[in-house]
Formats: C-alpha cells, structure tokens, sequence
C-alpha cells in the first residue's frame, strides 16, 4: 500500500492500493460432495408446493451457481466432480476436467445420498487424486482447487497423507446439524481447518453452518469464487458486511437546538 504526501494543513490524501503485475492462471477445480446419508437433512426452506429441500439439494444448486458465475468471470476455467462415501474413488471423475455447463449439469445432478451413514471418511484418496490431477494442470500452466462440501456431524475426516510439496488449493464447507450429547460438530470442523493447513498451497477458505439456511450456503459459494492468487487471509475477510441505518445529520435550523439523536441501531 502506497499512501500520498500530505502537506501542511490539508486532509492527508487517500490511500492508493495496487496489486503486482502478474500472470493471471486459469482454474482447474475438483467439487468433491459428500454423498453420506446426513446430505439428505432438510434444510428450513421448503421448495415448489412445499416440497422439502435437503443439504444436497441446496449443495447441488450452488455448485451449479458457482460454475456458472466462474465461467462468466473467465470461460477458460475447468471442472470435475466427484463423491466422498468412506472414501473418494476415482472412477467419478470425468476424463477431462470441462469448461462446459452441460456435462456439470450432469454430472451434479447425477450425484446422490446414501441411504445410511458411511460412519467413515477418508480423505486420503482425494489428496491422492488432487496431486496428481495438480501436475497436470501445472504443465499447462494452470492451478487446481478442491472444493470439499462436507455434512457429517460426528464423522471427523481422517487421512495419512504425508507432508510433502503443496500443489493445490482446498477450500471446505461445512453444513452440520447444531451441537447436542449425540453429535460433535466442533470436532470435525478442528478435523477439517487441520486438513485445510495440511494440503492448502493458497489460503484455503472453510465455512460453517449448522442453521439449516439455504442462503447461507449460497452467500458461503459465492464467497469462493475468490481466486486463490487474489485472496487475502480468511480472518481478514470483511464480506458480507452488514447494512446499518444511517442517522441522518441534523439541519442547519436545528444546529443550535438541543435535540435527541435516536440511534439505528
């Protein structure tokens, strides 16, 4: 940050920022969607003719808006999907990570939950993957993320990967039921900010919530749009800031009155 000279008596100038001049790097980014039976909890809202909409519901619709917007931004951004039962298996993938809507479209809408809990979950095998997926997009002077959507609330995640060359970006979110004497959300969220410091070559990003609210998962995905080389660190982000009423300045008939200023709060 550069700041402006100020001169004797006047206002100091305003701050002027500026970003290094850099390569701008394509994307190539792997939604890996827990497929475990809690992906199947209704959420609060409720759907055409009341219909109920669940965790994977909403964790579909939002993968499907986050593709969309990121193609808009830059069309050259490219994607995969894949599942995480008791671990993630790599028939899932497509051959080719895409830049078209059509095959996500499929490919998310394919996706469902298991009809009981997996009662594991080894990420392992996704971090095998994204290393090897990250070498390629590397030669082609590219980077990958992995978007993990996690809906486990006594499940913590486990992996034996050993700490070597960071090679992609992990992002996370974290839809759980809220804390009682059956769950442990706590837990697997300290599980999953572990996994993220483990892996993450950029800052990663991890989201929580366990109210059931379709918009906050949404406001959460779009948040991760964020280009892992523009980011700042996650306990700087200011966004979404939250809108107050401004007080409105008393009128210059009433300056010299003692008046009441009723606060916005």
């Amino acid at each position: 940050m550069e700041r402006g000279a100020v001169a004797a008596g006047d206002h100091p100038a305003a701050p002027v920022y500026s970003l290094p001049t850099g390569r701008f790097f394509a994307e190539d980014i792997l939604f890996c969607v827990d497929a475990d039976a809690e992906a199947g909890t209704e959420m609060k809202a409720s759907g055409t003719k009341g219909r109920p909409i669940t965790r994977l519901d909403c964790i579909k619709q939002s993968i499907l808006l986050f593709v969309n917007a990121k193609l808009t931004i830059n069309a050259d951004h490219r994607f995969n999907f894949c599942t995480l039962s008791r671990s993630v298996s790599s028939s899932s993938l497509r051959k080719e990570f895409s830049n078209q809507v059509e095959p996500a479209m499929v490919s998310v809408r394919a996706i469902k939950a298991a009809e009981s809990s997996y009662g594991v979950a080894d990420l392992t095998q996704l971090f095998r993957m994204a290393t090897h997926e990250a070498r390629k997009s590397r030669a082609q002077n590219r980077i990958f993320r992995v978007v993990l959507v996690y809906c486990r609330s006594s499940t913590r995640p486990h992996h034996q990967w050993p700490i070597s060359d960071k090679l992609f970006t992990m992002d996370v979110i974290y839809l759980h039921d809220k804390p009682s004497p059956e769950n442990c959300p706590q837990k697997v969220y300290d599980a999953l900010v572990d996994a993220v410091e483990h892996v993450s070559l950029d800052e990663g990003y991890i989201f929580e919530s366990g109210q059931g609210l379709a918009r906050v998962l949404f406001r959460q995905m779009c948040t991760l749009l964020s280009h892992p080389h523009q980011r700042c660190m996650q306990d700087d982000l200011d966004i979404p800031r939250s809108l107050t009423r401004k007080v409105p300045q008393p009128d210059a008939a009433a300056a010299g009155e003692d008046s009441m200023v009723v606060s916005g709060q």
